[in-house]
C-alpha cells in the first residue's frame, strides 16, 4: 500500500510523467539525456516551484512533445529513487491536441501498442502502462 494518495500527491511528488493514448497506442519518447539515455519512456520531468503534479505533467508533455494535454487521470505515484526517495506521479490522458514536434530532451518518438513496446524501456514502464490503460477504461 502506498503512502501517497490523490489527497497528498501535490505535497510529496518530485517529478511527473504522462501516458498519452490515441487509438489504442501510447506515445513514447526516446530519452536524449541521462539517466536512461536512449531508453523509451513517457514524457515527463521534475516539478517547478508551486506546481501541482498534474500541472507538472501537462507542462512536461508540452515541453518535450509540443502536445497540449487538457486533462489527466492520476495512475499512481512510484518511488524511483535510488539513494533516497524520489516520487514520480504518473498520469494518463487521451484528451489532447497537436502534433508531436519534439525537443532537445528527446531523440525520437513513437506511437506504440502497449503489448509491442520498443526496447529498451525504462524500469516499470510496462506495468505503469497497463495501469494507465485500466484507469482510462474505468473513467469511461
Amino acid at each position: 500500500m502506498s503512502l501517497v494518495t490523490e489527497d497528498n500527491v501535490d505535497t510529496v511528488f518530485n517529478a511527473a510523467s504522462m501516458a498519452i493514448f490515441e487509438d489504442g497506442r501510447v506515445l513514447l519518447i526516446r530519452r536524449a539525456r541521462s539517466p536512461f539515455l536512449d531508453y523509451w519512456s513517457l514524457p515527463g520531468g521534475r516539478r517547478e516551484p508551486g506546481e501541482t503534479a498534474v500541472q507538472c505533467a501537462i507542462r512536461e508533455v508540452a515541453e518535450e512533445t509540443g502536445l497540449s494535454a487538457f486533462s489527466a487521470e492520476l495512475v499512481e505515484v512510484i518511488d524511483i529513487g535510488q539513494e533516497r526517495p524520489f516520487f514520480l506521479a504518473v498520469f494518463a490522458s487521451d484528451d489532447y491536441e497537436g502534433i508531436v514536434t519534439g525537443s532537445d530532451e528527446i531523440s525520437g518518438h513513437v506511437w506504440s501498442l502497449v503489448e509491442d513496446l520498443p526496447r529498451p524501456v525504462t524500469p516499470e514502464l510496462p506495468d505503469v502502462l497497463a495501469k494507465a490503460q485500466a484507469v482510462l477504461a474505468r473513467r469511461g
